[in-house]
């Protein structure tokens, strides 16, 4: 029992120790704290404290009512959401705009940060960059401006179809180019604003690796492949990773301006539906419920990909 009392005994001055060398640390990197200081207070008053209203997911809320007053009705919102008769409609077209936004617009900021890597030259190299992530700071509004005045009937487009001798097209209301153009939109406009985390993972590629690759007899394509490409791979599985985490959002504002009723078979996804039914027609807790439902799935295939990025052998999110 002695024995015991004692390492107790013994334990709590290097407690005492441990505690204060924190403190001590605390204190010598205070303003490193504060800096970090407007983040953490942006994500708890934007990300964490608003966590609160999935609550009303769960009630037939009244905002005259407030939240515990409002009747509790279960999953009752849910299983309407499920047998909603568009449900899978809005699945499918949520997905498949999400997979195409994955397969042809996730490796083009890859594509690019390795194309301007590739030149020597600083003026050309920052000039390049600044042209390509401009359109990044246009908003989705003008954009959605932009391609009706190019595409539309009596758009630009059209009128040199004429006048080559074609017919014209509506490209706006067409089904089969929708997505299409959703794609060449999101492209144009975020593609070089991604390539800024890429270059900046490419800066830290040690330069003797390219010397031994070149002393190994390897020309542009096998440096490129067997050292560029291996030393930013954790970088992109990490980005890859975040991208699935937002699997369920494909971006309302451009879905929005684009919609019009000829596309909307295509088109309408849930984050539309959501505005629709929350804003529109003040269906509050059903459109909380489908944003809970959305959360929950993007959730669960962050968490199956994370694990099987670790499987791997690769460093996971978390």
């Amino acid at each position: 029992m002695n024995q015991f009392s004692g390492q107790s005994s013994l334990t709590q001055p290097i407690t005492k120790k441990a505690t204060k060398r924190k403190f001590v640390a605390f204190i010598q990197d205070w303003d490193l704290y504060l800096l970090a200081l407007p983040g953490i207070v942006y994500f708890l008053l934007f990300k964490y404290l608003p966590m609160w209203g999935i609550l009303i997911s769960f009630q037939d809320f009244s905002p005259f009512l407030g939240f515990w007053k409002s009747e509790w009705v279960g999953l009752k919102h849910f299983q309407e959401l499920f047998a909603y008769d568009h449900f899978w409609n809005l699945m499918r077209n949520t997905l498949l705009i999400s997979f195409y936004q994955l397969i042809f617009i996730f490796p083009v900021p890859i594509i690019f940060a390795l194309m301007l890597h590739e030149i020597s030259k600083t003026f050309f190299k920052k000039l390049i960059q600044t042209i390509i992530y401009l359109p990044h700071f246009i908003s989705w509004v003008v954009i959605a401006s932009i391609t009706f005045v190019l595409l539309s009937g009596g758009g630009v487009v059209n009128h040199i179809i004429e006048a080559m001798g074609g017919k014209t097209v509506n490209f706006l209301s067409e089904p089969a180019i929708f997505r299409t153009l959703i794609v060449l939109q999101d492209i144009w406009k975020e593609a070089g604003w991604g390539t800024i985390i890429y270059l900046a993972a490419l800066a830290g590629v040690d330069p003797q690796l390219y010397e031994a690759a070149v002393m190994d007899g390897a020309n542009r394509w096998k440096q490129l492949w067997h050292v560029t490409l291996p030393t930013i791979r954790s970088t992109i599985i990490i980005l890859f990773l975040l991208r699935l985490g937002h699997i369920m959002d494909v971006g309302f504002e451009q879905i929005f301006l684009m919609l019009n009723s000829l596309v909307r078979n295509v088109g309408d996804v849930f984050e539309t539906f959501v505005y629709q039914k929350g804003l529109v027609e003040g269906q509050l807790s059903f459109s909380t419920a489908v944003g809970l439902f959305k959360s929950i799935i993007s959730l669960i295939v962050v968490a199956v990909a994370n694990w099987l990025v670790k499987k791997a052998g690769e460093d996971g999110i978390y």
